[in-house]
């Protein structure tokens, strides 16, 4: 399994070992010393990743496509990396059920918000529990849906397999009818919903045709409050990990800016070349 890379419904997967590979977070720390000689650190909200990646005597076809992302020749951006060792595709925050509650949405059947979220308002760190205050009759809904920070879900390529699960509601006794997992085009137009009936074993679902994004989701049956806890968007067939107990933290799939970009004839045989490629996570192009 490489790496993909590309825009959302263009992604393109580099079976190529990259040369070198690095995914630091740009911690901004900044430190201050008193006149007394103690020291206090002062650190962002926003952490940043920056991604540096290289590979050795590429052949045309991923140089071609790797060429056309860096000079942004077929649309400004952001560009989506899928790393296939990010064991958890949700962001931090998310995956622990911590923080901003506008990291997730919620339907509106009764015509306002039919889920409500207690704590995570408070601060980044605060836990969050989720109320549901309307359950329709007919049992379609209510609904809470995982958002990604910059695109209408997830990005994804068909065939991958992806496992979805909220193992913290499950923990929490929350009142689940499904798990959902929503499949839109590159255009943000829904394809179609995948869904389980059985929400205490983690959903395996494959990208099917047509599709860019994953919105993974679940849906409730009864009105309560519940601590909302861990959840685990990966990338393959992880079910049996996940109920044995494992619970990776999130290391999210976000938009990337790509900023410098080396393309140089591979030493021996210029025929291939050697890439070189920097990003830096962004919320916009």
């Amino acid at each position: 399994m490489g790496m993909w890379i590309g825009r959302p419904g263009a992604l393109r997967e580099i079976t190529d070992g990259a040369s070198s590979f690095d995914r630091s977070p740009d911690l901004g720390v900044v430190e201050f010393r008193s006149l007394e000689g103690g020291v206090t650190t002062w650190a962002p909200p926003a952490r940043p990743r920056r991604l540096k990646v290289a590979w050795e005597f590429m052949g045309p076809g991923d140089v071609q496509h790797l060429d056309r992302l860096a000079r942004r020749l077929d649309a400004p951006g952001p560009v989506a990396v899928v790393d296939p060792l990010a064991r958890n595709m949700l962001s931090a925050g998310q995956a622990a059920g911590l923080g901003d509650p506008s990291r997730w949405a919620v339907s509106r059947l009764s015509g306002w918000e039919d889920i409500v979220f207690y704590g995570g308002g408070s601060g980044e760190h605060f836990p969050n529990s989720v109320g549901v205050e309307y359950v329709p009759e007919d049992g379609g809904g209510p609904d809470l849906h995982w958002q990604h920070p910059t695109w209408a879900g997830y990005p994804v390529t068909p065939g991958m397999v992806l496992t979805w699960w909220t193992p913290g509601l499950v923990v929490s006794g929350a009142a689940l009818s499904q798990l959902r997992m929503e499949w839109y085009r590159a255009d943000g137009g829904l394809i179609s919903t995948a869904t389980t009936s059985t929400p205490t074993t983690p959903m395996v679902r494959t990208v099917p045709a047509g599709a860019a994004y994953a919105r993974p989701a679940v849906r409730f049956s009864r009105e309560g409050v519940w601590l909302l806890g861990e959840s685990v968007l990966a990338l393959g067939d992880v079910s049996a990990a996940l109920v044995a107990g494992d619970r990776p933290i999130g290391e999210g799939c976000p938009g990337f800016s790509i900023t410098r970009y080396s393309h140089v004839a591979s030493e021996g045989d210029g025929s291939f070349r050697d890439i070189g490629l920097e990003l830096v996570e962004v919320n916009g192009p």
